[in-house]
């Protein structure tokens, strides 16, 4: 397969971590930050954003973010 052909990668970032307030995003220790892992694109990144959190419902302060990586690697784009 040729790289013309291939998707896109668009690479989004999933990680979370415990807030120090729910009106914030403070992480209350840097050290125990989870790397859920890095996907090709958006909807990956989604469903497991949403796997993450639905395992954490019962704590408030667990946040989980997707960060959209590809914006930081090219922001002229």
């Amino acid at each position: 397969m040729t790289i013309a052909s291939e998707e896109q990668q668009l690479l989004h970032l999933v990680f979370g971590g415990e807030l120090t307030s729910l009106e914030g995003t403070q992480f209350k220790d840097l050290d125990k930050l989870e790397i859920v892992g890095i996907f090709p694109n958006y909807a990956e990144a989604l469903s497991a954003w949403r796997a993450k959190a639905q395992q954490t419902v019962d704590n408030a302060a667990m946040r989980y973010f997707i960060v959209h990586m590809h914006r930081l690697l090219e922001p002229a784009r």
